[in-house]
Order: C-alpha cells, then structure tokens, then sequence
C-alpha cells in the first residue's frame, strides 16, 4: 500500500492526541508514516507513534526546522511528497495545520481540503460547511490530495507499526527563513484539557448572566474531566478569555460531547460546534435554535440545571 504521510503535532515532545488520530484514519487508506519536524525526538515519543500504526518516522531535526514560522514544514513536506510520492498527506486542522497545507498545496500544485470531519476510499473527504449549513463530500481532482483533519473526527485505535526511523537532510530556502520567531513564551496549562483536542466541551452563553457565574460552568467541565468553551456572546462581554470561544471566528470543536448551556445556537456559534457527535443544550427559551441541533435538550434555567447536573455527575464518579 501506498505511505500516507502524517504531520506529527507535538509539544514539548509530547505526541498530542489529534495525531494518533490521523495515524488511525491513515492505516485504513494506506501505509502511515509520520513525520517529525524539529529537534526533540524521544524514545518515548518514537514509541508512541508506532504503537498507533507508522510504519516510517521521518525526522528531519534541524532547529532551522521550528526556529522559523510554518513554511519550514511546508517545505519538509513538499520535499518528502517529490521523493516519496505519497498517496496523501494528512495534518491536523489547527490554525498552523491548515496553513501548513494551504502553502504545501501550492508548493506541489495539488488540491487541498480543510477542516474534513471524516475520509474514505478514495480520499473521498466529508465536510461541514456555510457556517455549518450544508454537508458535502469533497475529493481532491489534482496532485497529491492533501486534508486537514479536524481533532476528534477519529477514535484513536493503537495497532504496532514498525517505526523506522529515516532522517531527512533538508536545506531551506531564504523565503522560508524570512520570519524568525525571537522569543516563545510558554502559557500555564491548567488541569483541563486543550479545548479542541478535548473529547467533551462544557460551553457557556450570555445565558451565563456574568464572569463570575461561569464557576458554574467551570464546575461541571471539572466533575466530566472536560474542557470549558464559550460563545462570542460570552466572550465579547469580557466574561470569559477569548482563547476560549468556540464559533465561526473562534475555535471549530468536534467532540464526542457538547453541552451548550446558556447559548442560544446562532449560526456564528454552531459553525464552531456542530460536528459534535453528542450535543446536549441547556436553554430557558424553548424557541433557542440550538434545540434544532440538540441530540438532548433541557429547558429551562442553567443556574439550577447546571449545578443539580454536576452534583449527579460527582455522585456516580
């Protein structure tokens, strides 16, 4: 079978969960072989990404590689598309993911597809778009099919690969080198997981009433082990820190659970969210168009819902 080349996502050397998901969707269609950019490679690291099926590990760990801003990758890529020639290549649908495949796209003049909720034979992508009003199925007519994959769109399944390791020596070009990152500042991270890669959201709305009121919602993120998001509204008003919201023009979530209390579902708001496999609204207005949406809905109000939720939820753990 043909390699399906797999952007490695990592932090710190630490193989986030987005790419064993990729791994996963890549054995199904062919040979995953994923790919590491940077310095920073580790046994364990090496280990975890052929226990979920690569079969190669290209490493190209020249610090050129991260010292400079998203073209480096691009360049890797489109180096290992011309001398591998693979069926694919797949990277995480993160803001830097989809760049990545934006500039490789025009490096190998193929197609490219972003934001893929899932793929099948044939490259065949599944897509939610106009604001998450029509789902389509899109496939790649020119080239090597390039895809962004959105994080949660695959349940990670560990089947052993070999793991090959295979250096790539890699000169970039001064266009790559044109923006040099000077400095990294690294964000405290607290106990809950990363919102987009998280398996279950707890979202608050202008439902929420104030900051304050989003312990509420806090509480019951942290008694399902989830990530807390929040919807423009919330966020505009200052309520919640803007890292957080979850819509059109903030961040695309696809977990396994939702729950949007407070919210009341426009369009803005479920382009974000919608490709959720549960979705379960919390909302005083019987009328609020995420009920439209909902897998489960419960009318009525957050502040007495919410809370009683959560005591169930600590009673069962």
């Amino acid at each position: 079978m043909s390699e399906i080349l797999v952007l490695v996502e990592q932090l710190d050397g630490e193989v986030k969960k987005v790419t064993l998901e990729l791994l996963t969707l890549a054995r199904g269609l062919g040979t995953p072989a994923a790919v590491w950019a940077g310095p920073g490679l580790t046994d364990a690291a090496k280990a975890r990404l052929a226990e979920y099926g690569a079969e190669k590990i290209y490493v190209a760990s020249s610090a050129d590689v991260v010292d400079h801003v998203v073209a480096p990758k691009a360049e890797l890529l489109a180096q290992l598309v011309a001398d591998k020639s693979p069926a694919a290549v797949l990277v995480a649908a993160t803001a830097e993911g989809k760049e990545v495949a934006g500039r490789l796209a025009v490096k190998t003049d193929s197609g490219v597809i972003t934001d893929a909720v899932g793929l099948g034979e044939g490259f065949v992508a599944d897509q939610s778009i106009f604001g998450g009003g029509v789902n389509v199925r899109s496939r790649v007519r020119k080239g090597t099919p390039i895809v962004a994959v959105r994080p949660n769109s695959t349940a990670p399944e560990p089947v052993a690969g070999a793991g090959a390791e295979e250096e790539v020596s890699l000169t970039l070009s001064d266009a790559a080198k044109a923006a040099r990152i000077v400095e990294r500042v690294k964000q405290e991270k607290g106990a809950r997981p990363e919102l987009t890669e998280a398996a279950i959201v707890v979202s608050g709305g202008r439902g929420v009433g104030s900051a304050e009121n989003f312990s509420v919602i806090e509480g019951l993120a942290d008694a399902l082990g989830a990530a807390v998001g929040a919807s423009r509204a919330a966020t505009d008003a200052g309520w919640y820190p803007h890292q957080f919201q979850v819509g059109q023009t903030g961040k695309t979530v696809s977990p396994q659970l939702y729950i949007a209390a407070g919210i009341s579902g426009a369009i803005q708001h479920r382009a974000g969210m919608q490709t959720a496999k549960t979705i379960v609204a919390i909302n005083k207005d019987p009328e609020a168009p995420i009920f439209e949406l909902a897998d489960y809905g419960v009318v009525g109000d957050l502040h007495q819902v919410v809370p009683q939720l959560t005591e169930e939820v600590t009673k069962r753990k």
